[in-house]
C-alpha cells in the first residue's frame, strides 16, 4: 500500500467526515507562469475553503505522494523550472526513483482515489489533439475517466483540442459528461463550443447523487462535470478560434509533440491574447473549485444520510 503524506488540514477533515476537494499540480508547474501560478494556487485553495471544504493539492515530492501541501512546499513547486509532468504511464516510475513530479488530471485522479477523495477540480481536461488521426496524440485523461471513480469538475476540454472527437471518445468510453446549468458544452476560455451538452444538471446535489448512483450500479470510472467559465471572463469562440488555429499550426511547424504540446500552445495563447487567456484561466479554475466544493459537500451529506 502506498503511504500518502497528508496535510494536517486534510487529515482532520477526513477523520471528521468533512468534504475534501483534490486539486492538480500541473497547473502550478506547467499551466501558468510565475508568479501567477503560485497566486492562483493559493486563490483556488482559498476558494475551496470559503465554500466549506478542505483543499488537497496533489503532487509527488521526494518520491512520495503528497495529498495537500503546506505553503512552503507549494511555493517551491511553483518556483521549480524542471518538474516532471506525471500521468498514469510514469507515476509509478517517478515514485520508485524517489523523484519529484506534478500530477496531470489522470495522475491526480489516481492519487485522489487512493486518498479517498471523490471530487477533483481542474481547469480543463486533456483529450483528442487536432490531427490525432495521424499522430495518435490522445490524452490519458480520457481513459482515466473511464477507469477511476472520481468526479472531475472542469471548464470543458481545452479549446486547443479537437473537441468533437474528445466528446466522442468520452461517449465511447462510457464517461458521463454533465454540463452545469447550460445547454452547450463549454470550451475552456469560451462558454459555448458550438456543441450541445450531452447531459445537463443544475444543482450540485444532483451531480453528487449521480456519482453515488454509478457506484450503486457497479459502473467503473468517474464522471466529467463541465462548468462554463464565468460570463464576464470568457473569450468567445469566434474571437479565440483563429488564434488557436495559428498556435496549433506553429506547434506543428516546430515539431512540438507529446506532453510539450499543451504548455507550448498555452504560452502562445497568452501572448496572442495579450494576457486575457491568463485572466480567463484564473477565473475558470476558481469557478470550478467552488463548484467542486459544493459537490463534495453534497456528497458528504448524502453519504451521512444513507
Amino acid at each position: 500500500m502506498i503511504a500518502l503524506a497528508r496535510t494536517a488540514e486534510v487529515t482532520a477533515a477526513q477523520a471528521e467526515g468533512r468534504p475534501v476537494v483534490a486539486l492538480e499540480s500541473t497547473i502550478v508547474t506547467h499551466g501558468l507562469p510565475w508568479p501567477q501560478n503560485l497566486e492562483t494556487a493559493r486563490r483556488v485553495e482559498a476558494a475551496v475553503r470559503a465554500a466549506g471544504a478542505a483543499p488537497a493539492t496533489i503532487a509527488v515530492l521526494g518520491g512520495r505522494v503528497h495529498v495537500g501541501m503546506d505553503d512552503a512546499q507549494l511555493e517551491a513547486l511553483a518556483r521549480a523550472t524542471d518538474v516532471a509532468k506525471l500521468s498514469r504511464a510514469d507515476l509509478a516510475a517517478r515514485l520508485a526513483l524517489m523523484a519529484d513530479g506534478s500530477t496531470t488530471v489522470a495522475a491526480t485522479m489516481i492519487c485522489a482515489r487512493l486518498a479517498g477523495i471523490a471530487v477533483f477540480a481542474t481547469g480543463g481536461i486533456g483529450g483528442v489533439h487536432r490531427g490525432a488521426e495521424s499522430t495518435f496524440d490522445i490524452s490519458a485523461d480520457l481513459d482515466e475517466l473511464a477507469k477511476t471513480a472520481v468526479t472531475v469538475v472542469c471548464a470543458g476540454a481545452k479549446a486547443i483540442l479537437d473537441i468533437p472527437k474528445t466528446l466522442e471518445a468520452l461517449e465511447t468510453r462510457g464517461v458521463p459528461v454533465i454540463v452545469y446549468r447550460a445547454d452547450a458544452f463549454p470550451a475552456f476560455w469560451s462558454r459555448d463550443s458550438g456543441l450541445p451538452a450531452p447531459l445537463r444538471m443544475d444543482e450540485a446535489h444532483q451531480i453528487a447523487r449521480a456519482h453515488r448512483m454509478r457506484a450503486a450500479l457497479g459502473l467503473a470510472g468517474g464522471q466529467l462535470v463541465a462548468n462554463p467559465i464565468p460570463r464576464e471572463a470568457e473569450i468567445p469562440m469566434a474571437e479565440i478560434a483563429p488564434l488557436i488555429d495559428a498556435a496549433v499550426a506553429e506547434a506543428a511547424a516546430q515539431g512540438v509533440s507529446g506532453k510539450a504540446v499543451t504548455p507550448f500552445l498555452l504560452g502562445r495563447m497568452l501572448r496572442a491574447t495579450e494576457g486575457r487567456s491568463l485572466t480567463a484561466n484564473v477565473a475558470l479554475i476558481e469557478n470550478n473549485a467552488r463548484l467542486a466544493a459544493e459537490i463534495a459537500i453534497a456528497l458528504a451529506a448524502q453519504e451521512t444520510q444513507a
